[in-house]
């Protein structure tokens, strides 16, 4: 399995916060963080912008390491990713990710297989 595949099936090496991570790309950085600070309405700063994987060891955006719910909710139950979870069609957690992200959903559906 690929280990950058996050808990709710997302690709980690396309985000950007990885990107800049693994590249120490500064532009990046500052970059990614005006996005989401503008998407999320909250102020994100650059220096917030590293992170290594969500299911890897190392540095974790803010969201990503303590209030994604995704992954809060996949750690407790201790599943490699939600793929493992039962009931993932039926999850109101991942169903964001799952409806805007046909990725998502099919690197999820082949970890199931």
């Amino acid at each position: 399995m690929n280990p950058y595949i996050a808990y709710c099936g997302l690709n980690c090496e396309k985000c950007d916060a990885y990107l800049a991570t693994v590249h120490n790309d500064s532009g990046l950085r500052e970059k990614t963080a005006q996005l989401w600070s503008e998407l999320n309405g909250v102020p994100i700063t650059a220096d917030m912008i590293n992170c290594t994987g969500c299911r890897m060891d190392g540095p974790k955006t803010p969201f990503c390491e303590s209030l994604c719910r995704i992954r809060q909710c996949a750690m407790a139950k201790r599943f490699e990713t939600c793929a493992d979870c039962a009931d993932l069609n039926n999850c109101e957690k991942a169903a964001a990710i799952l409806a805007g992200s046909e990725e998502a959903r099919r690197n999820l559906e082949e970890l199931k297989k």
